[in-house]
């Protein structure tokens, strides 16, 4: 199970080009198992909702197998390092510092980098986390288009590839032509054509 998905992840679930669930990955994994021994449909594959990244599912056994081997959720997928003067978590804190929920993970910078960030108030830790916030708030919107037209791109190569139209509908998309997009679309099956729009509406 890819540790960057739990058991609450939303999902979705197509066999072949039919839409089969969507939903949380538990209860998806046990509605769609029935597929996964069907000769008459497609291979069964569940995407992240949002990003559209493949979820890597084991589907041996029953359902039940495949629901109680995934994962618990975590609060992080990586595994903290000790890095820069700021500790971890899990150890203990000194008198009187505060328990943030930092994580402390590798940061690279150039000399000069750490020389600038060292002369602000609070030192590298609070600087850094100062020009994280601000470049959320700043570019918010951009990166919730950006991280949409990718979904929309990762769905159509995953699933759509073999749709009539296939070329002429992502250059429309990357063209910003949606209505066009739409039109070359109409043969699509139901669920397929449906997903994609609702991913391109995001980006909107």
């Amino acid at each position: 199970m890819d540790p960057r998905f739990h058991s609450q992840s939303p999902v979705i679930a197509f066999a072949g080009h039919q839409r089969i669930a969507a939903g949380p990955l538990s209860e998806v994994v046990l509605e769609a198992h029935p597929w996964t021994s069907r000769l008459d449909v497609g291979p069964v594959l569940v995407f992240d909702d949002v990003t559209s990244q493949l979820v890597e599912v084991d589907f041996r056994g029953s359902a039940t197998d495949a629901a109680n081997r995934l994962l618990p959720a975590s609060a992080s997928p990586e595994t903290p390092s000790e890095v820069a003067g700021e500790e971890s978590t899990a150890e203990k804190r000194g008198p009187g510092r505060p328990k943030m929920g930092v994580v402390a993970r590798e940061v690279t910078l150039l000399p000069r980098h750490w020389e600038w960030l060292n002369q602000q108030s609070g030192g590298a830790s609070v600087a850094l986390r100062k020009l994280v916030e601000d470049a959320r708030k700043t570019h918010a919107d951009r990166d919730r288009k950006r991280q949409a037209t990718e979904s929309v791109h990762r769905f159509l190569h995953a699933l759509a590839g073999d749709l009539p139209q296939f070329e002429e509908v992502t250059r429309a998309f990357h063209a910003g032509d949606i209505s066009r997009m739409t039109e070359l679309m109409a043969a699509w099956p139901e669920g397929v054509r449906e997903h994609v729009q609702k991913l391109v509406t995001r980006g909107s």
